[in-house]
């Protein structure tokens, strides 16, 4: 693994810990395949980068952009940062975190809307602590 890399995974670690208080609201709703079922991820290294959430299975990433993406410096870092991860196939969404405190139902439609439609053959994810019941056909 590279050291750029290794650190990601390291500081990643820390920010998982310490969600700001818009992460830890969108992260109550996409925990645990909640929204159509796909799983995501927090706070998710890719190269020396880190996703505030990542869907593994497509490529999507989720940022929220508080107060600290308004300066030229900041918004010429995010551009980069988002070359960079176009580059690796990732598609990213951007919201902000009124958007997320405001208009969560929305923010939820607009990551919907750039996901796959759930299959029709997959099961919905089970309620913690609910079981599938498997049944035999009678022959």
């Amino acid at each position: 693994m590279r050291e750029t890399e290794n650190r990601s995974r390291k500081y990643a670690k820390q920010l998982r810990r310490s969600l700001t208080n818009a992460e830890v609201f969108l992260w109550s709703r996409l925990r645990k395949k909640q929204l159509n079922g796909y799983g995501f991820r927090r706070q998710h290294p890719v190269g020396p980068f880190i996703a505030d959430f990542a869907c593994i299975a497509e490529k999507l990433i989720i940022e929220i952009d508080g107060a600290t993406h308004s300066t030229e410096m900041e918004i010429a870092h995010d551009q980069r940062r988002t070359a960079f991860l176009e580059n690796q196939g990732w598609h990213i969404l951007r919201v902000t975190n009124p958007d997320v405190y405001e208009n969560l139902d929305g923010v939820l439609e607009a990551i919907a809307a750039e996901l796959p439609p759930p299959s029709a053959s997959r099961p919905p994810p089970p309620h913690a602590g609910e079981e599938f019941l498997i049944f035999k056909e009678d022959k």
